[in-house]
C-alpha cells in the first residue's frame, strides 16, 4: 500500500460523515446521532545505504456516541448520550481509593495508639524505679 493510498483512506474515515449519522424522521421528529471520533496514523521508508528497502504504515480510528440532535417543529434540541460503563468504572476507582484510605488511616491510628499504650505501661515502671533510687538523688 502506498503512503498516498493510506492518506486517502485516513481522510475518507475521519469526516462529518463518521461524526453525525444520516438523520431519520418519525412522527414529525427529526433524530441527527453524533459520534466523537479519533484517530491516528503514521507511515515511513527505509532505506539502507541508498536503497529502498521498504516502508509501511497504518491508522487507527476509535468511535464513541455522544448524542444526537433532536429537531421538533424547527427547534433543535442537544440529547447527550449516556456511558452507563463509564459511570460505573468511576464510581468503582473512587470505592477502591476510599477503601485503601480507610485502610491506611486505620493501620496508622493503630500503630499511634500501640506506641501510647507502650508508653503508658512504662509509667509504673518508672515510679518502682524511682522508689528505689537513695533519697538524695529522688
Amino acid at each position: 500500500m502506498e503512503v498516498q493510498e493510506l492518506i486517502s483512506g485516513a481522510r475518507d474515515a475521519v469526516s462529518v460523515k463518521r461524526v453525525y449519522g444520516d438523520p431519520y424522521e418519525k412522527n414529525g421528529l427529526t433524530v441527527i446521532p453524533a459520534a466523537t471520533v479519533r484517530g491516528g496514523g503514521g507511515g515511513g521508508m527505509g532505506d539502507h545505504e541508498g536503497v529502498d528497502t521498504g516502508g509501511g504504515g497504518g491508522f487507527g480510528l476509535m468511535a464513541r456516541p455522544s448524542g444526537a440532535w433532536i429537531v421538533e417543529e424547527g427547534r433543535a434540541t442537544w440529547k447527550p448520550a449516556v456511558d452507563v460503563n463509564r459511570i460505573v468504572l468511576g464510581g468503582q476507582v473512587i470505592a477502591l481509593t476510599a477503601i485503601l484510605m480507610t485502610g491506611r488511616i486505620l493501620l496508622a491510628h493503630s500503630r499511634r495508639r500501640r506506641s501510647l499504650l507502650d508508653f503508658v505501661s512504662f509509667l509504673p515502671k518508672l515510679d518502682q524505679l524511682q522508689m528505689r533510687l537513695p533519697k538524695a538523688i529522688r
